[in-house]
């Protein structure tokens, strides 16, 4: 499953992404079993002043994802449109996540 939030108005500050099923469900009870997965992308335009993912959640839960190059972004983009995107894989039923993540700016 692939879900793509595109958030047109330009970010106004730095947030934390905190993945969920929704807000009655939690991303546990939507992968229930070892191996499932999600695909999450999250697409945010920046005006002249660029703004960034901060922290990482699951469920409330803090993750810290495998960045695509080894790195998190330093630093949003002005002026553009920054895409992250999550590959979320259930590997515990404890519950425990691998998050495959990258960034890619497009203007």
């Amino acid at each position: 499953t692939t879900t793509l939030v595109y958030y047109t108005t330009n970010a106004s500050a730095n947030w934390t992404f905190n993945f969920r099923g929704s807000a009655s469900v939690s991303l546990n009870t939507l992968l229930a079993t070892v191996n499932d997965s999600i695909t999450i992308v999250f697409a945010v335009t920046n005006g002249a002043t660029a703004y960034r993912a901060t922290a990482f959640q699951i469920d409330g839960a803090s993750v810290t994802p495998k960045w695509q190059g080894g790195s998190a972004p330093a630093a949003g983009s002005a002026n553009a449109i920054d895409l992250y995107n999550f590959t979320i894989v259930k590997t515990a039923a404890t519950p425990t996540y691998t998050v495959f993540a990258s960034f890619t700016k497009f203007a």
